[in-house]
């Protein structure tokens, strides 16, 4: 890492107040608290000088260009998505490579061309209107979707003749979060809807107090009947689902992020709710029924999760399916049995059993990856799944339930030869001796070649797994000589609810030595070198992003932190950062603050020479708000002792990432490999 500061790039202005925060008797200062007013002209103002100087290094970078034609051309291959059935009629994702959004197609069988149902790069004319959500009608006649502008969580509902392709009249906003459960009869559909904003949509004030409605279709939005909601509880979160049968109403009561619900069930007729599960100890939900009898998903004294039968009318609960070796992710009741997704390393695997758990069949996948979006009906022997890995992109295969095997249904094709490329998989040891997974991704030569410049990629929190997958962006980077390095770190679901809990609250450093962990596996192993590494991270793994730099920066020789939690002692005061405190705790009581003031990047920092680093986030962003990359982009380059660059990219009319446009997700991973290969090739 260069540390020459006569080079040092010459960084905007901002202006340190003297701002402080009492926590527990100790003061804190805030000198740039004035950039949390997202709209006020000095913010605007903070954002545009970034953004001149961001963008006067990173067009003038010498592969820029290069990387940005290359990008298009890699995009540009035809995608589909796994196809599912409602009604006698299939639905499926489609992408003709370089639209900005994905297109739902409607088809009378799973591999016809069919038709266009609904085109999201029609919603506007700069892809920044995307398909937030959807779901089809019991009978396949209607499709509710939700539309959401800028990458904003907020969402409104609308709905669509399937046979006509035309909306009607329904417009209902002020949904986040949220699904929509059609009734049987089609006539309607429940669904979460928050007040209005006091601050407007673009607002940063946090939202409490969901309500679930019902819509029944034709009516105005104020006549909606009012199913459930909790004033006493403005924390709590609602997930609603109706039983195959259409008997039942589900719904799932969570607070915040917690993986931990309640479970209330009544029928879909009305009636008062059944509190099936009335406190927090576990994770419960359903997976399907047959008729009063619900087969239930928990981990309570599981940790690696089993299935349940549970009567709803006698309240009789009996073990299906016993907690087992491997992580239980999904269980698909299908005739005479159950499809079991589980995780095993990592990785998926694939297993038929039937409806007392017994007899094991395992499904030979086609690799080392991920099953995608079991899609199927409890009454139906027709199920779809989709794979994916690394080095594969989503193929979608039929599942036959008699011999328990894949038959492909549509691969795509990139139209590369990626047989010279390999993954491996191997185990860090970390601080503490805790056993790591680390896939490790490259072209053949350079895996077994000299150090190379690698980039390692982590999230480590909230109970997420990373699980292999296919980003063709990360062609740009592996077929130029770079290695790719993803880290399955605790405070993940890779190992169940153990290895979460690990890695959450008092316990969270465990992420940040499991991360350091593997980037020292991948020094020793000779892959790459602390000045050829970089470190890459998105929202939680924006915060690993953080903390690792600033902890560690002798390990890495570069940083890219996108959309990060960067400031642990104010993120609750923002939207729905006050959900995080399940897994973060708060800065609220002493010990969330005694936690917190440990790692909190904003709060760790210290003059030093700290390696490049690229610092992303989007001025529409409502979950993790950008004041938490204005705030941590300046304080480091008011620290920052090296020449190594510090940059701010700010993305206009851009949230926390779902929906972005293809156009700026290349321009975005033109800029982030461009600003690496630059910093890491030594």
């Amino acid at each position: 890492m260069p540390d020459a500061p006569s080079t040092r790039l010459l960084y905007p202005p901002v202006r340190r107040s003297d701002h402080t925060d009492e926590y527990f008797g100790e003061t804190v200062a805030d000198p740039y608290r004035w950039l949390e007013d997202q709209g006020s002209p000095e913010t605007r103002a903070f954002v545009e000088a970034q953004n001149t100087l961001t963008r006067s290094v990173l067009d003038a970078l010498p592969l820029r260009a290069e990387l940005l034609s290359s990008l298009t051309g890699l995009w540009d291959y035809a995608r589909r998505g796994v196809p599912w059935e409602q009604g006698g009629r299939y639905f499926q994702f489609r992408n003709s490579g370089l639209q900005n959004q994905q297109v739902l197609y409607v088809m009378d069988t799973p591999t016809e061309e069919g038709r266009v149902l609904l085109n999201p790069n029609t919603l506007s004319d700069d892809g920044t209107v995307a398909l937030n959500n959807l779901s089809v009608s019991r009978g396949g006649t209607k499709l509710a979707y939700a539309v959401s502008v800028g990458g904003s969580d907020w969402q409104e509902w609308r709905v669509r003749d399937v046979q006509t392709g035309s909306d009607m009249a329904e417009r209902l906003p002020f949904s986040k979060f949220s699904g929509a459960a059609w009734l049987p009869d089609e006539s309607g559909f429940f669904y979460n809807r928050y007040d209005e904003p006091a601050g407007g949509l673009s607002g940063t004030t946090a939202t409490f107090s969901p309500r679930i409605w019902l819509h029944t279709l034709g009516t105005d939005m104020a006549q909606d009947e009012l199913v459930l909601e909790r004033p006493d509880q403005p924390e709590w979160g609602f997930h609603s689902q109706l039983t195959q049968d259409g008997a039942y109403l589900i719904v799932g009561v969570t607070h915040g992020t917690a993986r931990e619900n309640l479970l209330w069930v009544r029928p879909v007729s009305g009636g008062v709710f059944t509190e099936l599960v009335s406190d927090f100890r576990a994770s419960f939900w359903v997976a399907g029924n047959d008729g009063p009898v619900l087969y239930v998903y928990t981990d309570e004294d599981a940790p690696l999760g089993c299935l349940l039968a549970w009567n709803v009318e006698t309240g009789e609960r009996r073990e299906l399916l016993p907690e087992g070796t491997a992580r239980l992710e999904y269980a698909l009741p299908v005739p005479g049995g159950f499809v079991l997704q589980t995780l095993q390393d990592a990785s998926s695997r694939l297993t038929l059993v039937d409806r007392e758990g017994k007899g094991a069949r395992p499904v030979a996948l086609p690799g080392l990856g991920t099953a995608l979006e079991l899609n199927g009906h409890q009454d139906s022997r027709e199920v779809f799944v989709g794979f994916t890995s690394y080095l594969t992109p989503t193929a979608s295969y039929r599942l036959n339930l008699e011999t328990a095997s894949l038959e492909a249904l549509w691969t795509p094709d990139l139209g590369l030869d990626l047989s010279g490329y390999e993954v491996r998989q191997e185990f860090a040891a970390s601080e503490d001796g805790t056993r790591v997974p680390l896939f490790i991704v490259g072209q053949k030569a350079v895996l077994g070649g000299p150090a190379a410049p690698t980039l390692l990629y982590g999230y480590g929190g909230f109970d997420i797994s990373l699980t292999p997958s296919f980003e063709v962006s990360r062609l740009a980077w592996l077929e130029r000589g770079g290695l790719l390095a993803v880290a399955n770190l605790r405070g993940g679901g890779e190992y169940g609810k153990t290895w979460h809990e690990a890695g959450m609250l008092g316990h969270k450093q465990n992420v940040f030595d499991d991360f350091a962990a593997c980037a020292r596996h991948l020094t020793a192993r000779g892959y790459t070198t602390p000045a050829q590494l970089g470190i890459e991270g998105r929202s939680n793994g924006g915060l690993l992003v953080g903390a690792t730099l600033i902890q560690h920066p002798e390990l890495i020789g570069a940083a890219v932190a996108h959309v990060g939690v960067m400031d642990m002692l104010r993120f609750q005061h923002f939207t729905i950062g006050w959900a995080w405190v399940s897994d973060y705790g708060s800065s609220e009581t002493p010990e969330g603050y005694a936690a917190l003031k440990k790692y909190s990047p904003l709060h760790t920092m210290k003059p030093a020479a700290y390696p490049a680093t690229l610092v992303t986030t989007g001025d529409h962003d409502d979950r993790v708000v950008p004041a938490h990359s204005y705030k941590f982009a300046a304080q480091l380059q008011q620290d920052q002792s090296g020449s190594a660059p510090v940059l701010l990219r700010v993305q206009t009319r851009a949230g926390h990432g779902a929906g972005k446009p293809a156009r700026l997700v290349i321009e975005e991973k033109a800029d982030v490999y461009a600003f690496l290969f630059s910093e890491l090739r030594g």
